[in-house]
């Protein structure tokens, strides 16, 4: 344990039996794990680049509204790491993970058509799960966090690539 605290443990997927994007996050940041929602931070970018993939404006939307649009729309929330000891938010000093079983949860998902990693751990830890080949099609997002400095169009434009799996 890092200086005796316990792992930081992730929420529980937000997915139902029309989920057809399961975009995948990391670990869950301080601020996100204190308010028990996914992608709190004021500064993450995230809600505003799904509100760009769904058409529908999420930023001003209740959190369990916002939740209910991503589901309407087929898109479902996760981590890739169920837990592991981190001083901070940043992916760099993820310590000990302990990895989700991607492979199950797709089992799960009858309409799923693609998985999409919300930056380059959650892709790194995701990817080992799947060997040689994903079951399914994988795409790599740049990080919705404000600290990956890719710009909002240039990040959009990617992310935008999700709807292709929705309709």
């Amino acid at each position: 344990m890092m200086n005796g605290s316990p792992p930081s443990r992730a929420f529980e997927p937000v997915v139902n039996a029309d989920t057809r994007v399961l975009l995948l996050g990391s670990l869950p940041g301080q601020i996100s794990l204190r308010e028990s929602r996914y992608y709190a931070h004021p500064q993450n970018q995230f809600w505003r680049l799904m509100s760009g993939v769904t058409g529908v404006d999420l930023a001003p939307l209740a959190y369990n509204d916002r939740l209910d649009a991503l589901l309407r729309a087929g898109v479902g929330l996760w981590d890739v790491i169920a837990s592991a000891h981190r001083r901070g938010s940043l992916d760099s000093a993820i310590e000990s993970p302990e990895i989700r079983d991607l492979a199950g949860i797709i089992t799960t998902l009858p309409e799923l058509r693609a998985v999409a990693f919300n930056g380059g751990t959650a892709l790194r830890y995701g990817l080992k799960q799947f060997g040689k080949s994903a079951p399914i099609a994988v795409l790599a997002l740049p990080s919705s966090s404000a600290a990956h400095t890719i710009d909002m169009p240039a990040k959009q434009k990617i992310w935008d690539e999700m709807r292709a799996y929705l309709v």
